[in-house]
């Protein structure tokens, strides 16, 4: 008996030791500016682009610009048609996209002008957020992607943590601080965020159905979730409700 208990916390140690802690790569800040939007794919905006492309001689060189050269090429991208768009229209991860169901455990009821549901977390828009619905923080509330079999897999996870859409929104509402990410209702990572105003992205190991020889037995092998659960907020300023604006994804199996 007293060995089959040492077995017993040894197995449960090996299952706790395989839960990752995963810290965020952090991207760059966001600018939703009155001055950025209004020049934004403008004609003015392209033609000063394309005399810093010719200094670049490519984007390795990104990183020798001057910070207003810098400032002049957020005014303008070749595959982003409208500011707010996250994804835009260039070939992705989202080219191979199966049917995704999004769903919550609660959201915010919809005030004037705006709605706070699951899909909006999953919209590709800056301007639009997922806000829990409950008393307090949120904590325990959760988001859930449920993905078709054949979904390609996902080995980047990128967060657009709390109201982005303004500088005052994002202050004035609560942000995650931790996640945890459940792979089909088993604890698969605790994902660490950053209380900043710019992408954070996490690497993991491929996640979805690794074999994808078989068409026809992929697509009747069952389909499989990533759940994202509140467990920790950085407060907001005005407003108890935390708000994700989105979590979308990069990886492999597309092309």
């Amino acid at each position: 008996m007293k060995n089959l208990l040492i077995i017993m916390l040894i197995s449960t140690s090996s299952a706790f030791a395989q839960v990752q802690t995963l810290e965020p790569t952090i991207g760059a800040e966001y600018d939703f500016s009155k001055e950025r939007i209004q020049k934004f794919n403008t004609p003015e905006a392209f033609s000063d682009c394309e005399k810093i492309y010719d200094k670049m001689d490519g984007w390795a060189n990104y990183d020798k610009l001057s910070d207003d050269d810098k400032k002049l090429l957020s005014y303008c991208d070749e595959i982003k048609s409208d500011v707010w768009d996250i994804i835009g229209d260039g070939c992705s991860w989202y080219c191979g996209l199966k049917k995704t169901n999004l769903s919550s455990t609660s959201f915010l009821d919809s005030s004037s002008n705006y709605t706070y549901e699951p899909i909006n977390a999953f919209d590709f828009n800056y301007q639009t957020a997922w806000v829990e619905g409950v008393d307090g923080y949120g904590i325990g509330e959760s988001l859930t992607y449920e993905f078709s079999p054949e979904q390609p897999r996902i080995t980047k996870i990128i967060i657009a943590n709390g109201y982005i859409k303004s500088r005052n929104s994002y202050v004035s509402n609560s942000r995650a601080k931790q996640l945890k990410l459940y792979l089909n209702n088993e604890l698969y990572a605790i994902l660490n965020l950053q209380d900043v105003y710019a992408e954070q992205s996490f690497l993991v190991s491929a996640i979805g159905n690794a074999n994808r020889a078989d068409e026809q037995a992929l697509q009747s092998a069952p389909k499989w979730e990533l759940k994202f659960e509140i467990t920790e907020v950085y407060k907001g300023a005005k407003f108890e409700d935390t708000a994700i604006t989105e979590i979308y994804f990069d990886g492999i199996d597309v092309h």
